[in-house]
């Protein structure tokens, strides 16, 4: 079935329960009352001659709204693609682009935004207001014939990778009702009751854990959603109590700060939350977090790309809590643990982990590909498995643990950030002449970007220098994306063909940052400035 057709199902189970809780305590919205507003939005597309192979770009925060959009345009056979406001304009026009999308839906607040990232783009597309929607513009094209199936393109995500840029990742109906089962059938710690679960999440609807796994988990087990705008360290206990959560999402970088908080006699939530679902979580805070607030966490690997295809998730003792665990793969799924020769590696041996699933299918519930980038889908392929790019070792009881990332990714509060994409803005600064990004760790965050830098002949290695380059990049990137740590450099290790050597500019980064021989320019960064004034975010 498509996504639309589970909520129909579950709606007639679930008619009366509530399916999302509305924002600054609204209350909630039922599976029926929902269920009216879905088939009204569907209405007004499907006026507009919206259907099978069309492209929505929904620019709605993490609002209930995007999900009835979602449903709406799902029903019709229409491919959604959510895009966080948090971008600039440039990478937004990017994303629009790349996806041929016909029509974007945006709350009237970010329109400007929105309205700039289409100037860029070299066609003109229709942009409509959340708040004035109707009438829906017509698409460019005229909708294929047929009527939407489980192969048929549900959602297309922008994932970051190696290139530099963020890649259209295609995912199918399959994919995400594959999710939807997969989560509402993990059992062990992770058991959910029909038509009782709350889940509590801030992860933004842009990535596939909110758009994809808790949403659709609550979809078909009858449970409510619970989608915060982000997270809020000093509210979060209040947002869950008040919303009566059962279950809430969490990325590493949580745990931590809600640990800096002093400890209070309501912290036991033993008798509230079954558990806490994320990936992350710093090893040495991972018991004390238990101990404190009473529910584990269960540590879980996934992908945009894998879906349900390759979850992993430590839902059984024992959990190997505090050492990067994150369970035992379920009976479907086959892995492998290969050097950078693509040859296996001996047990307990870290390598890069390979997945696909058993049987005549070995893509099921993975994504459908990279949008018009075959190359790069066949290179994620290679020999008929999928190469995630992240290295884990497997133990002789088959526990996987994770250790890194082979993919030059830099991972900050959640948001995955190609150090490629960074250095490309770096580079068009006047006083760069070469640079490295590498990910370095950070205690609240997970990973910060730092940057190493060889400045232009004659230009002086001071803080003032620093700051400018840090400067020139908030026009061009997200307030995350720009370094962190700047250090100036004389030069850069490279190989014989003149590539940067990765292993050995993380490690200098870490030196580096560790001896505090460099600049930290944390402050500079912040949600919302991008000129020059605030707190670190």
């Amino acid at each position: 079935m498509t996504v639309y057709r589970e909520f129909i199902k579950s709606n007639l189970d679930f008619s009366t329960r509530p399916f999302l809780c509305l924002p600054e305590g609204a209350g909630d919205l039922t599976y029926g009352a929902a269920g009216t507003q879905v088939e009204d939005l569907r209405a007004c597309y499907s006026q507009a001659a919206y259907g099978l192979g069309h492209r929505v770009c929904l620019v709605l925060d993490n609002r209930p709204e995007f999900f009835i959009h979602f449903l709406a345009l799902n029903a019709l056979g229409v491919s959604v693609i959510p895009v966080s406001a948090g971008l600039r304009p440039e990478e937004i026009a990017f994303i629009f682009e790349r996806s041929d999308t016909d029509l974007v839906v945006s709350l009237d607040q970010h329109k400007s935004l929105v309205a700039e990232a289409i100037r860029q783009c070299d066609t003109a597309i229709p942009l409509a207001a959340l708040e004035h929607l109707s009438p829906v513009p017509k698409p460019f094209s005229q909708a294929r014939r047929g009527a939407p199936d489980l192969a048929s393109e549900a959602a297309m995500l922008f994932t970051s990778g190696t290139t530099g840029k963020p890649k259209g990742c295609l995912l199918s109906n399959e994919y995400f009702t594959g999710l939807g089962r997969w989560y509402a059938d993990m059992g062990g710690l992770c058991a959910l009751e029909p038509g009782a679960e709350r889940l509590i999440t801030p992860l933004p609807v842009s990535h596939m854990n909110a758009m994809a796994c808790s949403f659709m988990a609550m979809l078909m087990s009858g449970g409510c959603i619970i989608q915060l705008d982000r997270f809020h360290p000093s509210t979060w206990w209040a947002s869950v109590r008040e919303a009566r959560a059962t279950i809430l999402h969490y990325l590493g970088v949580m745990p931590a700060m809600l640990l800096n908080a002093p400890p209070e006699e309501e912290d036991d939530f033993s008798a509230q939350i079954k558990f806490g679902f994320g990936a992350g979580v710093d090893p040495k805070h991972h018991r004390t977090f238990e101990e404190r607030f009473g529910f584990p966490l269960i540590e879980a690997w996934a992908m945009s790309e894998t879906g349900a295809g390759a979850c992993i998730a430590a839902t059984q003792e024992p959990r190997h809590v505090g050492t990067r665990c994150f369970g035992k793969a379920l009976p479907g799924l086959e892995t492998r643990m290969v050097d950078e020769q693509g040859e296996d590696v001996v047990q307990g041996t870290p390598g890069e982990l390979l997945v696909r699933r058993k049987g005549p299918n070995p893509r099921q519930y993975f994504f459908s590909g990279y949008y018009k980038d075959a190359q790069a889908t066949a290179q994620a392929w290679e020999g008929g498995w999928f190469h995630t790019g992240d290295v884990v070792r497997k133990d002789s009881e088959g526990y996987y643990y994770f250790v890194d990332r082979r993919k030059n990714i830099i991972r900050r509060s959640g948001e995955n950030i190609a150090a490629v994409e960074v250095e490309g803005v770096l580079m068009q600064s006047s006083l760069v002449e070469n640079c490295a990004v590498a990910p370095i760790p950070d205690e609240i965050r997970g990973e910060e970007v730092m940057a190493l830098i060889v400045v232009v002949q004659g230009q002086a290695k001071t803080i003032e220098t620093a700051e400018k380059i840090a400067a020139s990049c908030r026009g061009a990137l997200a307030y995350y994306k720009a370094p962190g740590y700047i250090a100036l450099v004389d030069s850069l290790p490279m190989t014989g063909s003149q590539k940067l050597q990765r292993g050995r500019i993380k490690e200098i980064c870490r030196d580096l940052a560790a001896r505090g021989e460099c600049f930290d320019l944390t402050p500079m960064k912040s949600r919302s400035r991008q000129n020059n004034k605030g707190a670190r975010a």
